[in-house]
């Protein structure tokens, strides 16, 4: 454990930041998952309400930080590539 206080207060924040993030992760690969399973069994219109749902998990994830930029766009652009292939 630190002594100084700030670090102390550092560590609180950090893991507020941590639980954070990962539940937003969490729901991004929800949300992702949901998607695939659509794709899997070829179902549109599951597909139709999933997908929008996924890009945006995604782009939400990005513009928090807790994945990057680059790693959203890939992410996107397989998703939808594997939509259209359909």
């Amino acid at each position: 454990m630190a002594n100084i206080k700030s670090q102390k207060k550092r560590i609180l924040t950090n893991e507020k930041r941590r639980q954070r993030n990962v539940a937003t992760r969490s729901n991004m690969k929800t949300m992702v998952k949901h998607a695939l399973s659509a794709m899997e069994a070829k179902d549109q219109e599951r597909l139709k309400t999933a997908l929008p749902k996924a890009l945006s998990a995604i782009d939400r994830a990005a513009s928090k930080g807790v994945i990057h930029r680059n790693a959203a766009a890939r992410k996107k652009s397989g998703l939808q590539h594997r939509a259209a292939s359909l």
